[in-house]
């Protein structure tokens, strides 16, 4: 099974360390980095709204719990966004792909 796991990043910088390290380390096949992302959400009691990076991450469901890990060593964020989405069907050949880059 695969998943797609979302993952906010306060700046590009730090989204653009963590997508090197996934994919260096093979836990992810591919991380797409969306830059000017606005995040309106609720901290510490106050209404927060800030600029951020969103990474898209494109894993297998057997990794998430070392990918979770490795995002949480070298995320910033008290307590960082990291969400997996389950891919239900795709295509066939890319499906294969991220398989054998995570070998």
């Amino acid at each position: 099974m695969y998943q797609i796991v979302l993952c906010s990043c306060p700046n590009d910088d730090v989204a653009n360390t963590i997508a090197q390290q996934l994919v260096n380390e093979k836990l992810a096949a591919c991380v797409n980095l969306l830059p000017g992302i606005t995040s309106v959400y609720a901290w510490q009691g106050k209404i927060e709204k800030d600029t951020e990076t969103l990474l898209v991450i494109k894993t297998e469901n057997c990794l998430f719990d070392k990918l979770s890990k490795r995002i949480l060593s070298l995320h910033p964020y008290e307590v960082p966004e990291i969400v997996a989405l389950d891919i239900q069907q795709g295509n066939k050949a890319y499906l294969d792909w991220i398989t054998s880059s995570l070998k």
